[in-house]
């Protein structure tokens, strides 16, 4: 795998705005792409879609939306079931979503260094590694999550506890 096959996650869960930004730029990230599917907080207000696009700017960071495509709840009700759980297979399968996917590809093959952003700090809970992780291995890029400053997990090591090893079958020549 060359170094540029590789794109960022992280989740600000309870950080504050100076812990993320120092973690985003320890690994030299240009560009936040949030893919929360509402990019608002009621209890952390710092990471509303308005107020952390000027934050990371600041930081020269650039702020780029696209929860409307690669958001974990989408808008469009076919991609639920009976009990209004998400359907990450048919999801997947949306041209929006699609969509959104090649952006992020487009992103690798230009060799910008982005970081996929949502409220969820564990990636073992957040549609970045179940769904968008997924799908991005299979387009031969390895999403690493950043866990804090000095410590990402791999898409693979994030999808091998999620299952316990179990039902992981990993996609080769990927990681």
């Amino acid at each position: 795998m060359k170094n540029k096959d590789v794109i960022y996650s992280i989740g600000y869960g309870n950080r504050d705005v100076s812990e993320f930004i120092a973690c985003l730029k320890t690994f030299d990230l240009r560009y936040l792409i949030d893919v929360r599917s509402k990019p608002f907080s009621k209890w952390k207000t710092s990471f509303n879609r308005d107020v952390i696009g000027e934050t990371v700017r600041k930081f020269g960071i650039r702020y780029v939306f696209l929860g409307d495509k690669i958001g974990g709840i989408p808008s469009d009700k076919s991609c639920y079931d009976a009990t209004g759980k998400v359907m990450y297979h048919v999801l997947s399968q949306k041209l929006f979503f699609r969509q959104g996917i090649e952006r992020l590809v487009l992103a690798d093959k230009k060799g910008i260094k982005v970081a996929l952003m949502c409220g969820e700090v564990d990636p073992l809970r957040c549609h970045r590694s179940k769904l968008i992780g997924q799908e991005l291995l299979k387009k031969g890029i390895s999403l690493q999550h950043i866990v804090s400053q000095s410590r990402v997990k791999s898409q693979r090591e994030v999808m091998y506890e999620l299952t316990e090893g179990k039902r992981f079958i990993p996609l080769k020549g990927v990681y």
